[in-house]
């Protein structure tokens, strides 16, 4: 009788600790599940808003390049993607000519005098060594810029700067509210035309 009491006190003894632990292990479950709800939602937004953020200067990219197609139209369409609607962009060149508008329809057209003035047959804009930081609905950006102005098949005018930006979020959409373009060169390059007895590219060349 002795030794059942002891089997059994023994059992009772080793389901009690059991359980003891399974309900630890159940409450530390909830407490990450509690605190995971918690604050993983406003983890998940910050990257979530530097990417929508960072869509913003490509979507500048594509607008000037489809001005610089000569569709100003277009251009103007994909500006209101990126801009607040009183945007204020500012352009400063490397000799500290400034020029300030207020508005994307003035901007795209100040851009489209440009290059139609120099007469640019096409462009590419390439943006890189984005840095975004955000703090609740304002958020400052800045990124690199290195442009391709087409003039001929042997001319091209090269920009390099740096576009330092202030974003806002408006009805739950992240725009641009001031755009600054710090360039910090503007060159032509060149090269010599091709003669009659060397009209092949140069990688065909044996």
């Amino acid at each position: 009788m002795e030794t059942k009491r002891e089997n059994r006190h023994t059992i009772s003894k080793f389901i009690s600790i059991w359980l003891h632990r399974v309900t630890l292990i159940a409450l530390a479950i909830t407490f990450v599940l509690l605190i995971g709800g918690r604050f993983a939602p406003a983890n998940a937004a910050r990257p979530n808003a530097e990417l929508k953020i960072q869509d913003l200067t490509t979507c500048y990219a594509l607008g000037t390049d489809a001005i610089g197609s000569g569709n100003v139209l277009e251009g103007k369409n994909i500006y209101r993607d990126c801009f607040t609607d009183n945007a204020v962009i500012t352009a400063i060149f490397p000799d500290d000519t400034r020029v300030t508008l207020i508005g994307t329809d003035a901007w795209a057209d100040f851009v489209a005098s440009v290059f139609q003035g120099n007469g640019y047959q096409a462009t590419q804009h390439l943006i890189g060594t984005i840095n975004i930081s955000v703090k609740g609905n304002q958020a400052k950006m800045s990124s690199y810029l290195h442009a391709t102005h087409k003039l001929s098949d042997t001319s091209i005018d090269v920009a390099n700067g740096t576009y330092e930006d202030e974003v806002v979020r408006v009805n739950g959409r992240w725009k641009i509210k001031n755009r600054t373009l710090k360039l910090i060169t503007f060159l032509n390059l060149s090269s010599p035309p091709t003669t009659r007895l060397d009209q092949r590219r140069p990688w065909h060349r044996r």
